[in-house]
C-alpha cells in the first residue's frame, strides 16, 4: 500500500473515531446538513455562533438559526445586535434558548469606538453611562442574558493615560452599581489598534486585568477576543493563564483574515484543549467571518473547522 493511500485511510479512520457520525465522512459539508433531531454529538466547549452566521442554511429568522445551531451540536449562541431587536423578538430568543438548554454569550451594551467616554471625568459622561447601563438591564431582564459587552472608547491625547485609567475605574464602578443588583456582569473588550480600531483606550489583556482588579467588583470582567489579542500582543495562552480569574467570556476568530479557525496562524485546537482542561464552562463567541462567505459550502466549512479543533484528546 503506498504512503498516500495509508495517510488517507488513517485520516478517515481518525475522523470517524472523533465524530462517531458517518455523515461527516461522506462529503465536505455533510455534517452541516444534519437533519433536525438527528443524533449529533455536542461540542466539548460552548462555541457560540452569531445569530445569522448560518443564514444560507437557516435563513434570517433568529429562532430558526438557534434551532439549526443546536442541531449541529452547538450549545450556545450570541447576538451583537440584541439591543436593536424588538422586545418581543428578544423574548422569543430567550424562550427558545431556555427550551433547548443553550447559553447566551455577551450582548453589546456599549461599544462606541468613535467617542471618548469612560476615560473622562465629567458628570455628562457619567449620566450617559448610567442611562446606557439601565437600558442594558432592561434587555437583560427580557432575555435572561447575564453578560453585557462594553468598549471603553477612545483615549484622550491631552490627558495622561494614568488619569484616564483612574477615570475609567471610577466610571466602571458607577456602571457596576446599576448592573450588579440585576445580576448582570459587564465584560470589557480590549481591541487591537493596528488593523481594526486605531485610537482606542483599552487594547490588551494585562491592561484590562489591571482595570478589573482596580474596579474590584464581581460585575466587571473581561471578554478575551483572541483575534484582537493575537494582533495586539500574541502570547495567547500565557495571557489567558495570567488573567484567568478576570475573564468571563471569549471571542474567536483566526488571524490574519478574521475568519473561522484553521484559516490563519492561531492554533485553536491547543487553545480549546487548554480551556477544557482548565474547566472553562463559559461561551466562546464565534465573532468572525466565513472564508467562503455567502455559500452553503462556506458555512459547512465553519462547522467542520470547529469539529476539527474540538477533536483534541482529553
Amino acid at each position: 500500500m503506498n504512503r498516500s493511500r495509508r495517510d488517507f485511510i488513517k485520516k478517515v479512520t481518525t475522523g470517524a473515531a472523533i465524530m462517531a457520525a458517518p455523515a461527516f465522512l461522506s462529503s465536505p459539508g455533510a455534517f452541516a446538513r444534519q437533519k433536525p433531531g438527528d443524533a449529533v454529538t455536542p461540542f466539548k466547549l460552548k462555541y457560540a455562533p452569531g445569530l445569522g452566521m448560518f443564514r444560507q442554511h437557516a435563513g434570517q429568522d433568529p429562532i430558526d438559526n438557534i434551532k439549526f445551531c443546536h442541531d449541529q451540536g452547538f450549545r450556545a449562541v450570541f447576538d451583537n445586535g440584541l439591543m436593536r431587536r424588538e422586545p418581543e423578538v428578544q423574548e422569543k430568543i430567550a424562550a427558545e434558548l431556555k427550551r433547548l438548554g443553550m447559553d447566551f454569550g455577551p450582548f453589546v451594551l456599549r461599544a462606541d469606538s468613535g467617542k471618548q467616554d469612560f476615560v473622562l471625568n465629567t458628570q455628562e459622561v457619567r449620566d450617559m453611562l448610567i442611562a446606557s447601563m439601565k437600558e442594558g438591564v432592561e434587555v437583560a431582564k427580557r432575555t435572561s442574558a447575564k453578560l453585557a459587552l462594553v468598549v471603553l472608547g477612545r483615549y484622550d491625547m491631552k490627558l495622561h493615560r494614568d488619569y484616564q485609567t483612574a477615570n475609567a475605574v471610577d466610571n466602571l464602578r458607577y456602571c457596576c452599581d446599576i448592573l450588579e443588583p440585576a445580576g448582570v456582569t459587564m465584560v470589557l473588550e480590549p481591541l487591537n489598534n493596528y488593523i481594526n480600531h486605531p485610537g482606542l483606550f483599552l487594547t490588551g489583556i494585562p491592561q484590562a486585568y489591571a482595570i478589573c482588579r482596580a474596579v474590584n467588583r464581581p460585575s466587571c470582567k473581561i471578554v478575551d477576543d483572541l483575534y484582537h489579542q493575537q494582533i495586539s500582543e500574541g502570547n495567547l495562552i500565557p495571557n489567558i493563564e495570567a488573567a484567568y480569574s478576570e475573564i468571563a467570556a471569549f471571542h474567536l476568530g483566526d488571524s490574519p483574515g478574521r475568519n473561522e479557525p484553521t484559516t490563519g496562524e492561531i492554533n485553536y485546537k491547543n487553545i480549546f484543549k487548554y480551556l477544557y482542561k482548565k474547566g472553562y464552562d463559559g461561551t466562546l463567541c464565534m465573532e468572525h467571518g466565513v472564508s467562503n462567505r455567502g455559500t452553503i459550502e462556506g458555512e459547512d466549512r465553519v462547522i467542520e473547522a470547529y469539529r476539527e479543533c474540538d477533536s483534541f484528546e482529553v
